[in-house]
Parts: C-alpha cells; sequence; structure tokens
C-alpha cells in the first residue's frame, strides 16, 4: 500500500520527468525558438516550473525570501544554457522533495499566503496544485516539442 503522500509525489515526478525529457537531444537554438504566436519556448516554459517549485514548497510553505535568479517570468537569461536549466529544474524539483518528506503530515499549513489568496494553505493542497500544473505544462512542453522537431511523447 502506497501512502498519500508517495502517490501525490509519483504523479508529480512523472510530469517532472516529461518536461524535462521536452527538451532532450535540441539545439539550444531549438529550446529558444518561439513556435507558437504567445512566442513561448520551450527553455522558457522549463523556466516557469523550475519558479513554481521554489515558490510554493520554499516561498510559500517554507516561508523563504528570495527570488529565482536569471529567469522572469517566462523569460530565461541570455546566457542560460538548456542543461543549466534542466539541472536548475531538477535541483528545484529534489529541494522541493526535501520538504515534502520533511513535513510528517501534508495537513501541515504553510508559513506564509500565496500572493493574491487570503489564507495559508496545506501542503497536500500545495503537492495537489503542483501535480496539476507541472501536468498542464509538460502537456505544453509535448506541443512545443512537436512543433520543433516532429518528436512526440512516448
Amino acid at each position: 500500500m502506497h501512502s498519500e503522500r508517495d502517490v501525490l509525489l509519483r504523479f508529480l515526478d512523472r510530469s517532472r520527468d516529461a518536461v524535462a525529457r521536452a527538451t532532450e537531444g535540441l539545439t539550444e537554438e531549438q529550446l529558444r525558438t518561439p513556435v507558437v504566436p504567445s512566442g513561448t519556448t520551450l527553455l522558457g516554459l522549463l523556466g516557469h516550473p523550475t519558479e513554481m517549485e521554489v515558490h510554493w514548497f520554499g516561498r510559500v510553505f517554507r516561508g523563504e525570501p528570495g527570488e529565482l535568479p536569471g529567469h522572469d517570468g517566462w523569460e530565461v537569461a541570455p546566457g542560460t544554457t538548456g542543461a543549466a536549466a534542466v539541472a536548475a529544474y531538477r535541483a528545484a524539483c529534489a529541494r522541493s522533495d526535501e520538504v515534502v518528506f520533511a513535513e510528517p503530515d501534508l495537513s501541515a499549513i504553510a508559513a506564509a499566503v500565496n500572493p493574491g489568496e487570503d489564507e495559508r494553505v496545506a501542503l497536500r493542497r500545495i503537492l495537489g496544485h503542483l501535480v496539476e500544473e507541472t501536468s498542464r505544462h509538460a502537456g505544453h512542453a509535448d506541443v512545443l516539442r512537436e512543433l520543433i522537431d516532429g518528436v512526440t511523447a512516448s
């Protein structure tokens, strides 16, 4: 029998891996090429879930201050490489997992309120939100990748 924590993290990890895998084998130019009218790039899209991990588990749940260096919304700093962006994403995910495993109860309440919300939320809600958001962005990454070089998720 798997715990609620294990189930939520397993689903989150599947989506995390899908987001990172969408960048594999592409050139730096391909990662930075917008292929949809909004101008979204695969490298920019990768930065967004990285920021979500840092924001929700660090800033909101733990109450840690700070900004994510090198990333502003969906824009990526000029010197950021695909490999560095994937490494930053994987590091942010590992740190998030540490936060989740450090809490004995998923009902633990966040230290801070997410901007635009009225109350502090439980770790369980944060995990559910990240499963939803990361899954959505994994789908976006699949579409961008297919538009770049025709490769589809297997």
